[in-house]
């Protein structure tokens, strides 16, 4: 029963990263190019990744296996970019 409630918990915890994101970038309090940003894309998407593959949702699991690709690829030209 735990291991249930935490699975859940983190497939809400992704659920908020992703809509903070969102709303921080549409707020205009957010650039898509900051680390920050792509930082909450990233970790929503592996929390989604974890609940939805638990739930056997592989459908969701794979569309956040790509949206994680895309953040760790935004992160990793940041990075670059500023060295």
């Amino acid at each position: 029963m735990t291991q249930i409630w935490l699975i859940e918990a983190i497939g809400w915890a992704g659920a908020a990263m992703i809509l903070l994101a969102y709303l921080m970038l549409s707020a205009g309090r957010l650039p898509a190019r900051s680390m920050t940003y792509q930082g909450l894309n990233l970790a929503g998407a592996i929390a989604f990744v974890i609940n939805s593959g638990w739930n056997g949702a592989i459908p969701s699991a794979a569309l956040n296996v790509v949206w994680a690709a895309i953040a760790i690829f935004a992160l990793i030209r940041m990075a670059k970019a500023t060295s």
